[in-house]
């Protein structure tokens, strides 16, 4: 009895290790009525949001965090031409990253962004018709999560497409 106790563990060993390499674990934030994600392996860390600097032409800026310099892309001025309402009273988030180049990126958002699961499986490529033509053109991929209220869609940001050229 011991021996099939242990020999079930060992499968479910295997099938829990299966089902892990097909979730992809993302970093979730609404902007807006945009929810927008990014693949953990891609945020460098979420940080409670500091000034900006800039010229304020753009949606583009500077903020510090201890000895680092981050340019902050502010992703709602970009969908939404306007600036993140809740800007004014100093709260919210910054998500960082680094695209390949190691240079440090961040997102402000209002509110706290979490860590899901994400099935492989629910994740489709975003045609390239529509990524020229609409305002989410830093996203490849887009994930379908099915919810009770009908599906979530979720737009997958691409770290290297989102800085302007």
């Amino acid at each position: 009895m011991n021996t099939q106790s242990k020999g079930n563990q060992s499968v479910l060993s295997e099938k829990t290790t299966r089902e892990t390499k097909q979730v992809l674990k993302l970093i979730l934030f609404t902007l807006g009525n945009l929810h927008l994600a990014l693949p953990i392996e891609s945020v460098y860390k979420i940080l409670n949001r500091a000034p900006v600097h800039g010229s304020g032409m753009n949606q583009v800026g500077v903020t510090h965090s201890g000895e680092e310099e981050i340019t902050v892309i502010d992703l709602y001025q970009r969908f939404f031409k306007e600036s993140l309402p809740e800007a004014a009273n100093g709260g919210g988030y910054l998500v960082t990253m680094q695209n390949k180049t190691g240079e440090l990126y961040g997102i402000p958002v209002a509110d706290a962004p979490i860590l899901i699961d994400v099935p492989l499986s629910a994740i489709r490529l975003l045609p390239e018709s529509y990524r020229r033509s609409d305002t989410v053109n830093i996203a490849r991929h887009v994930a379908v999560i099915p919810q009770d209220s009908g599906a979530k869609t979720i737009f997958l940001l691409d770290v290297d497409l989102l800085l302007p050229t």
